[in-house]
């Protein structure tokens, strides 16, 4: 099993702090959030959830939706559809009044508030479902926001993340080759750079990557919190696969080392979840 140390360092803290709002952030999410790629991307991990708690026989009453770095709020927006009542937070103002409009254009109440992953303004066990996509990658305290998210887990609740994958050589964060590969001293210096001055080197982010993660490890740190997780190869819906691609599944899901490799050769990472028990606090 492959494990990973994710002490944040104090240096990331700072990188986070020192970046300023850039013009092309707004400008870049509120279009990039509309494009059919991510429209059809955030449906295929709706529709994938979907599945996840028909399975854990979760009742599909209404559930309570969590999306946590809900920015324009598309993902939002496509659980409102299946008529769940969905409650989003993001950092970002100018996004979530967009998210508002959109909702308001779609004939959806959305709660939809400013605030932070490491502190959330819902009570405990309040949520059946908790969204993280592509989020922790950049908060420097994501040990406090895997709590967080535990803690307003109902238990049988479900937690869904995707973020970096430091075991596969391809990224999107930055515009470097084999970045996830690189030294931790050599990544702190890239983000200084990103958020000084080459900005394009992050794509412009506000918040450009700062954790490198595998499932490996989040696995390791969610079982400790109560949670039973589940893999992008354990969700992968095999029915209607070729034979072929059913028996490689199959052999990805029995053989340790087959599995470890298909993490390597896989852009982000997944984890999926279930809550079991409730720690005491």
């Amino acid at each position: 099993m492959v494990t990973e140390n994710y002490d944040v360092s104090a240096s990331k803290q700072d990188i986070v702090s020192r970046n300023v709002n850039r013009d092309r952030f707004y400008e870049y999410y509120a279009e990039v959030s509309q494009t059919p790629d991510t429209q059809q991307r955030f449906a295929r991990l709706r529709n994938m959830l979907v599945r996840v708690i028909e399975a854990a026989k979760l009742n599909t009453r209404k559930l309570h939706i969590a999306d946590i770095g809900c920015g324009a709020g598309t993902q939002a927006l496509l659980w409102s559809e299946l008529g769940h009542h969905v409650h989003g937070i993001d950092t970002n103002a100018p996004l979530l009044d967009l998210a508002r409009k959109r909702a308001a254009n779609a004939g959806y109440d959305i709660d939809l508030r400013t605030g932070f992953a490491e502190k959330l303004p819902w009570p405990d066990m309040s949520m059946d479902i908790c969204l993280a996509i592509e989020l922790l990658e950049h908060v420097p305290e994501w040990k406090k926001s895997l709590n967080e998210f535990a803690r307003i887990l109902r238990p049988g609740g479900i937690l869904c993340l995707t973020t970096t994958n430091v075991l596969c050589p391809i990224q999107h964060e930055f515009r470097l080759p084999f970045y996830s590969w690189y030294p931790a001293a050599l990544k702190r210096y890239c983000e200084h750079l990103a958020v000084t001055t080459r900005p394009a080197l992050a794509n412009h982010a506000k918040y450009p990557a700062v954790n490198w993660f595998s499932y490996f490890g989040l696995a390791a740190f969610l079982h400790k919190l109560g949670f039973r997780t589940l893999d992008r190869f354990d969700v992968l819906e095999a029915k209607s696969k070729s034979f072929l691609s059913k028996t490689i599944i199959t052999a990805i899901r029995k053989i340790n080392v087959l599995r470890w490799c298909a993490h390597v050769a896989t852009v982000g990472t997944l984890v999926v979840a279930i809550k079991e028990v409730d720690l005491p606090s």
